[in-house]
C-alpha cells in the first residue's frame, strides 16, 4: 500500500480525534488528566509528521488553560507525560515556554527519589508504590533535556536511573517489564503492560545519543522483540486487560507504537516497519466504524469510541505514515564533493565507493535530490568512524540544522554504522542537504561517508 493512502488514513482519524477536544478546558473529553496529555503528544506527532497547521492552536490553548499549577499533581507518572509532551511542543514550535514547563516538572519529579529500594522514584507523592511506569518517564525525560540544554545535572540524573532501574529485576528473564517492585523490592509480577515495554525504548533511545552507548540499542530492541512476540497474538498488539480496560488502559498500546516508531527510526530494522504496518492496517479494517472512530482491541471489531481509544490507534496510525514511505537511497558517487575524494579502499560500503580523507576547512559535500510533497523527514547517514568520534555540521536548503552532528565511533574503517537527524523539514521540489567540514561549529575526526538516507 502506498504512502499516500496512509497519510489519507491518519488524516481522517486525526479529524476525528479532533472532535473530542473540549477549547474550553484545553482538555479531551471522554478521557483522564494524564491521558489528555497523550492526546496532545499524538497530535504534535500528527503535526510533526504531516507539517500540518491545522491542530497547532491545540498546544498553546491547553498550555494557556492548564498552566496554573505547573501540570503538577499527587503522580509523578502523570507529571512525567506532561513533561514529555511539552519537549515535543518545544520541538515543533521553537516555544521555550514549553521547554521551560517541562524543566519545572522535572525538577519536582525529582524529589520523589530516595534510597528505598536503592533509588528510583515513587508512582506517587504519598511514598506508596515504586513502578516502572514513573522511572521510565523520569529517564526518557532526563535524557531529552540533556538533549536540549546540556545541562550536566539531566544527564546525571539519566544515567543514575538506568543503573537504578536494569537491576531492579523489573525487567524480567523474557526481557518484558513487569509493572512495579513489591515491599520486598522484587519484581511484583504483575502484567506487562505495553507502555511499559514502550517508553523504556524511546528513553534508552535517548540516552544512547546522551553517551554514544549504543549497546543500549540492543537492550531496547531486546524488550521490543519481546514485546511484538509475547504481546501481540497474530502479530496485532493486544494489551493483557483486553477487552475491559476502563479509563486508562486503552491508552497503553499508543505509547508503545510511538515509541517503537522511534525505535524503527533509530535501528531501520525492517521487522519493527512490518509490525507498525501491520497493526496499522488492522485498526483500519477491523476497528473502525463509519465515522472513522477507533475502537480498544485492533484486532477485532469497533466496540466504543473515546479520545483515548482514538489517540491511541492515532499513534500507530501516525507511526505508519514514515513507516511506509519509500527511502530515497542517495550513494556517496551521486553527491557533489567539494576538496573532497570517493574511494573504495575498505570494504562495506553500499555503492560505488565512499566519500575520504575528510577532516579540514573547506571540505563538504552536497547531496541534491526531489520530493513530490512537502513534510518532515529523517535524514539517516551511513559512515564509518574508525579515528573515534566525528562531528559535522548540517546544513539543508539554506538553514543550519545540526551545529555538530555526532557520528560515533566505529572502531574500524570497514565497520558501518547509521546515525539519524529526526523531523527534518523537507519542501515540495528540489532540496539539498549540505555535509560541512566546519571547525567553528565544532567539527573534528575523520569520517568516510558511503549514503544519505531520506526516510
Amino acid at each position: 500500500m502506498c504512502a499516500a493512502t496512509y497519510r489519507e488514513r491518519a488524516d481522517a482519524g486525526m479529524a476525528t480525534l479532533q472532535t473530542f477536544y473540549n477549547t474550553a478546558t484545553g482538555l479531551w473529553n471522554t478521557t483522564g488528566w494524564w491521558n489528555s496529555a497523550n492526546v496532545l503528544e499524538t497530535t504534535i506527532d500528527y503535526c510533526t509528521f504531516t507539517d500540518s497547521l491545522t491542530y497547532r492552536t491545540n498546544i498553546f490553548n491547553t498550555f494557556e488553560k492548564n498552566k496554573r499549577n505547573n501540570f503538577l499533581n499527587e503522580f509523578y507518572d502523570d507529571e512525567g507525560w506532561w513533561a514529555l509532551t511539552w519537549i515535543k511542543a518545544f520541538d515543533l514550535t521553537g516555544e521555550s515556554r514549553y521547554l521551560n514547563m517541562a524543566q519545572v516538572i522535572f525538577n519536582d519529579m525529582t524529589k520523589g527519589w530516595d534510597n528505598t529500594c536503592g533509588g528510583g522514584i515513587w508512582w506517587n507523592k504519598e511514598h506508596k508504590y515504586k513502578n516502572a511506569i514513573a522511572n521510565e518517564l523520569f529517564l526518557a525525560i532526563a535524557a531529552r533535556l540533556f538533549l536540549r540544554t546540556k545541562d550536566q545535572r539531566y544527564l546525571d540524573w539519566a544515567n543514575r536511573t538506568w543503573n537504578w532501574f536494569r537491576k531492579t529485576g523489573m525487567i524480567n528473564q523474557n526481557n518484558l517489564i513487569n509493572d512495579g517492585l513489591n515491599d520486598q523490592c522484587k519484581n511484583n509480577g504483575q502484567p506487562t503492560w505495553t507502555y511499559n515495554q514502550g517508553v523504556i525504548l524511546g528513553a534508552l533511545i535517548d540516552l544512547s545519543k546522551c553517551t554514544n552507548d549504543r549497546s543500549l540499542l540492543t537492550v531496547a530492541q531486546s524488550i521490543a522483540d519481546a514485546a511484538t512476540k509475547s504481546l501481540a497474538p497474530n502479530g496485532v498488539l493486544r494489551e493483557p486487560c483486553e477487552p475491559n480496560c476502563g479509563l486508562d488502559g486503552p491508552q497503553f498500546k499508543g505509547i508503545f507504537m510511538r515509541n517503537l516508531s522511534d525505535l524503527y527510526r533509530a535501528v531501520n530494522k525492517l521487522a519493527y516497519r512490518d509490525f507498525i504496518l501491520r497493526n496499522a492496517d488492522s485498526i483500519w479494517e477491523q476497528c473502525r466504524n463509519p465515522r472513522n472512530q477507533f475502537g480498544l482491541c485492533w484486532g477485532q471489531k469497533f466496540d466504543a469510541a473515546d479520545a483515548a481509544r482514538q489517540s491511541a490507534a492515532m499513534d500507530a496510525l501516525n507511526a505508519s505514515i514514515v513507516a511506509s514511505r519509500s527511502p530515497i537511497v542517495l550513494q556517496a558517487e551521486t553527491a557533489v564533493l567539494h576538496s573532497l575524494v570517493l574511494e573504495a579502499v575498505y570494504t562495506g560500503y553500499e555503492g560505488a565507493g565512499y566519500i575520504a580523507n575528510w577532516n579540514k576547512d573547506g571540505q563538504w559535500v552536497d547531496f541534491n535530490f526531489t520530493l513530490p510533497q512537502a513534510g518532515r523527514f529523517d535524514l539517516v547517514m551511513r559512515y564509518a568512524a574508525a579515528a573515534g568520534n566525528a562531528t559535522r555540521f548540517i546544513f539543508v536548503n539554506g538553514r543550519a540544522i545540526v551545529n555538530a552532528q555526532i557520528f560515533p565511533g566505529t572502531g574500524n574503517w570497514t565497520v558501518w554504522n547509521t546515525t539519524t537527524i529526526p523531523n527534518v523539514a523537507l519542501k515540495a521540489g528540489n532540496n539539498t542537504v549540505s555535509i560541512i567540514f566546519n571547525q567553528s561549529k565544532g567539527s573534528r575526526n575523520w569520517l568516510n561517508l558511503d549514503q544519505l538516507i531520506i526516510r
